[in-house]
């Protein structure tokens, strides 16, 4: 259990930022209040967009932004969370840029590069570049607040970041001049806020269901809160999934009825689109609250008007695969966390897409008919709880809850071991931060170097989960197979993993920390690769199975041939006996060669076989001697 009281202590005031798709939304700590005071921007906002424009004199941020986007689309960049992190190839992000005005190119190490005009000039981006921008605004907005300069910062992002997305987000807050003391996941953030705002009517413990919708990016945590302890139970999520995806629905739904109807195709007009895609996410907006609305731009495309009505029914119809997706993600939440509907308190909405009341009809009949809680500001919860989560780790703060949080990683993490099974050493869930460390041996005589792989994945078969990264452990001192090594995976507070593996002999050592050079995760494949896992259970553990007796059956040939070599041993043996166990020894190391087309039972069928040969010749002979017991026992 980690105390964050003991956390490392920092100096001055600190923030907490929700640092959103869409929106962001900044917070501190007031001691006078004893409670966490939402900061409002320059124009009276508590939210800002996450807009960054550039201009032919200027760059723009949040609402200044916003509002030139029409007349600017091209050099208007929104979204930067859904790049962050991610590779150019990734199949996510291509399917991004199909949708969005300004362009993105694959710049070095196939990372995404923004390409905007700016003071007459092309300026490439990357989106840490345009992140920083935001988290700039953000720390602006707070100074102006304070009346003082601002550098701590806890920074949110979704539970189903990965360890590069985490790692970027931390990089953008550095390049905004910002000390980033912590990233917390979003959900756990919201949970720290409905906890402490909600505490007093608390009796005991209490499992609460956070479903967090917002512009860009859908999670869902259980948390268990007893007391100053919060304790996340299971986690589960969509980084892609959200309310611009409801919007580029609309939007596809108008382009059409506008083709339909005019003869008129303005897919191809960024500003044209542009102007469609805010009367569609007003149209969203209004449909929360009205159960019809009209959407009408002036001289949309070629002078032509669009004017279309639009009901709640529509909209809930055209979105409909989407919000079903989300209750699938809750059910698999619920499932991990091995626990009942009738085992949850509280139901809490979160993020501004929680509003619609489809989703809200849907997760209601989920949780059979349970009231859903909305006591809190859907919009601003992340960022109070990161506030919360500032104050903790600053030093001097009081009237500051003493909390105990806990955390989980939202998938297992392992290396590949012989025979590409996963071997898992932080499963799926696990609290963090976390270190914990497993052995292994080497597979060859003399082996100089081991090849570590790290995945994350649910699957048996190591190369059916997702690769992290890999390096090696080299200068091993010459020995023969089986010498133990150890691969040790560390979970920091902030989710970032760091695996080392060290020779336990000399104390040989190398380590990694993982940025993932490979293709990220698409949340589409997160989905597959949980969903895989329990599909092919069955399979899976066939292929563990055979992938074990093969290793049995290469181990003790090992042995026998060892044991062969040894003329202290095979001296005493028949001419006949040998040409025996020696003819055994090919034939079982034919038998692994041809191991992916036969049977488990081939080979444990003759492991025993070889037994039945190779155990009595040695009895038989008086070999039962000290050599020989070292060896049965290594078998």
């Amino acid at each position: 259990m980690m105390k964050l009281l003991m956390a490392k202590k920092y100096e001055g005031p600190a923030i907490g930022i929700d640092l959103g798709t869409t929106y962001s939304c900044v917070a501190i700590w007031q001691e006078q209040n004893n409670q966490a005071e939402i900061i409002h921007n320059e124009q009276g906002n508590r939210t800002t967009p996450s807009l960054v424009a550039f201009t032919d004199t200027q760059s723009l941020i949040g609402d200044a932004a916003k509002n030139q986007a029409a007349t600017n689309p091209s050099n208007t960049v929104f979204d930067a969370k859904r790049l962050i992190g991610r590779k150019y190839s990734d199949s996510v992000v291509q399917e991004d840029v199909k949708l969005w005005p300004f362009q993105v190119i694959a710049g070095t190490d196939d990372k995404p590069t923004i390409v905007v005009k700016y003071k007459g000039e092309e300026k490439y981006l990357v989106p840490e570049d345009i992140s920083s921008m935001v988290l700039t605004n953000m720390k602006e907005i707070a100074e102006a607040f304070l009346g003082s300069p601002v550098r701590n910062a806890v920074i949110t992002v979704p539970a189903y970041f990965n360890d590069s997305q985490r790692k970027a987000t931390k990089d953008a807050g550095a390049i905004a001049g910002l000390d980033v003391m912590r990233i917390i996941n979003e959900p756990t953030a919201a949970g720290l806020a409905y906890g402490l705002q909600k505490k007093s009517r608390f009796d005991g413990k209490r499992n609460v269901f956070i479903f967090d919708l917002g512009g860009g990016t859908f999670d869902v945590s259980i948390l268990t809160i007893e007391d100053d302890s919060f304790q996340v139970k299971a986690t589960a999520g969509d980084t892609h999934l959200g309310g611009e995806d409801f919007d580029n629905i609309l939007v596809d739904h108008f382009v059409k009825e506008f083709k339909r109807k005019h003869k008129k195709d303005i897919s191809g007009n960024p500003r044209a689109l542009r102007r469609l895609r805010s009367a569609c996410e007003k149209a969203k907006r209004t449909l929360s609250f009205a159960t019809d609305t009209t959407i009408e731009v002036d001289a949309l495309f070629e002078s032509t008007d669009l004017c279309s009505a639009i009901t709640r029914a529509k909209f809930e119809e055209l979105n409909i695969d989407l919000f079903k997706k989300c209750m699938e993600t809750v059910e698999r939440c619920l499932e991990d966390s091995k626990m009942d509907k009738s085992d949850i308190d509280d139901v809490v909405l979160v993020g501004g897409s929680s509003r619609i009341p489809k989703v809200q009809h849907l997760l209601q009949d989920f949780f059979n008919g349970k009231e859903l809680c909305k006591g809190i500001n859907p919009d601003e919860a992340v960022a109070y709880g990161a506030a919360v989560q500032a104050a903790l780790l600053t030093d001097g703060v009081m009237n500051v809850p003493n909390l105990v949080l806990l955390d989980v990683t939202p998938l297992s993490l392992g290396t590949s071991v012989k025979g590409d099974v996963m071997s898992v050493v932080v499963p799926r869930n696990t609290t963090i931060p976390v270190k914990k460390t497993q052995g292994y041996i080497t597979i060859e005589d003399n082996q100089s170097r081991v090849l570590i792989e790290v995945y994350e994945g649910e699957r048996t078969r190591a190369s059916d989960n997702n690769l992290l990264g890999s390096f090696y452990l080299t200068g091993l001192t010459p020995a023969p197979r089986g010498s133990p090594y150890d691969v040790c995976f560390a979970i920091d507070e902030n989710g970032i993993l760091i695996v080392s593996a060290e020779e336990r002999t000399t104390d040989n050592k190398n380590e990694i920390t993982i940025t993932n050079e490979t293709d990220r995760l698409s949340a589409k494949e997160i989905k597959r690769m949980i969903q895989e896992a329990e599909n092919h259970e069955v399979d899976d553990m066939k292929f563990k199975n055979r992938v074990t007796a093969m290793n049995d059956l290469d181990l003790y040939l090992y042995k026998m041939n060892k044991s062969m070599k040894d003329k202290c041993v095979s001296s005493k043996l028949p001419s006949i006996v040998q040409d025996k166990i020696n003819s055994a020894i090919v034939k079982g190391k034919s038998l692994l060669d041809d191991g992916q087309q036969l049977e488990t039972s081939v080979f444990v069928e003759f492991l025993m076989e070889l037994k039945s040969i190779f155990e009595p010749a040695m009895a038989k002979k008086s070999i039962a001697t000290r050599t020989w017991g070292k060896l049965k026992k290594l078998i």
